[in-house]
């Protein structure tokens, strides 16, 4: 055989070898599913049931402070997160004032909705209430809806999405099984908060919230609307102020001095640690809160 068919024969062998040596380099690109999560509590959700997923990223679009996104407006930086994503995950229920854009600004943007099909609790304005992940039994259907949604648009991956979604409401059943035990006895518990984020919290555990001060997080009640709150407390006799540590507490503090109430911190689990029990954890945290606030 001629040198110049051994080394082109040689070279051939070379190229074969290198694509059955690393055959997933160029699938993985490929077929590499980009998810981008609306704010924390989709995020934690996402990172549960899609996070460890092979050839799945999740990205947050929001920043980790940045709370609820009742009045949120995009950043040139989120919209550039959303033409490069595949899978947009929402809470929905009108969190998301920016759907409608990022819907119409980018059609092929597969957008999962974490509360379709979900009952859903009016504020006293007649608004949807979209804070349903505080229950801990919406928690277990938006990870379900998410991996449904996910195998549906990724049918590849369903297998992994269906497992981690199981094993992520293990644990969120254990966590409501613990705290229905650890506040059976303070059924009928009534509380005022500061903010309109609790209502499913209340609902599932049997609470009653008689009063919201604040409906918008972090404003700054006027002395007319601070003397209407203070008229609230004398007149319903509740002793328990709940604010938020994502918001100054402020205002419930001057409440609580003039009424004698007591001021204890229920954290709406919207910022926290990237950790996929971070909304455990921070559940965990409320249910010891609750506790000592009605035995104390």
């Amino acid at each position: 055989m001629a040198r110049k068919d051994k080394n082109v024969i040689a070279i051939l062998a070379a190229l074969v070898s290198a694509i059955l040596v690393f055959p997933a380099l160029g699938a993985a690109d490929k077929h590499c599913v980009k998810i981008v999560t609306s704010f924390y509590p989709a995020y934690i959700v996402a990172i549960n049931v899609a996070g460890e997923v092979p050839g799945v990223s999740v990205e947050n679009l929001t920043a980790p402070l940045a709370g609820c996104l009742h009045d949120y407006s995009l950043t040139p930086d989120d919209m550039k997160k959303l033409a490069d994503a595949d899978i947009f995950i929402a809470n929905g229920a009108g969190m998301e004032s920016f759907m409608e854009i990022a819907a119409s600004r980018y059609p092929k943007l597969k957008i999962i909705r974490l509360t379709d099909g979900m009952p859903l609790i009016k504020n006293a304005d007649g608004s949807l209430n979209p804070h349903t992940w505080l229950s801990v039994s919406n928690e277990i259907v938006e990870a379900g809806n998410l991996a449904k949604a996910l195998e549906g648009m990724d049918a590849s991956r369903a297998k992994s999405y269906r497992q981690n979604a199981e094993k992520y409401i293990f644990k969120l059943n254990v966590l409501k099984n613990k705290m229905e035990a650890g506040l059976t006895g303070y059924k009928g518990t009534k509380l005022i908060t500061f903010h309109e984020a609790f209502p499913y919290f209340a609902g599932e555990f049997g609470l009653d919230i008689v009063g919201t001060i604040l409906r918008e997080p972090g404003s700054i009640p006027s002395p007319k609307e601070l003397a209407k709150d203070i008229e609230l407390v004398r007149r319903t006799g509740v002793k328990l102020l709940f604010v938020e540590p994502q918001y100054p507490s402020g205002a419930a503090e001057l409440i609580a001095k003039e009424t004698g109430a007591k001021v204890y911190t229920l954290d709406p689990a919207v910022t926290g640690p990237v950790d996929p029990n971070a909304y455990i954890v921070i559940m965990e945290k409320n249910l010891e809160t609750l506790k000592k606030a009605v035995t104390t």
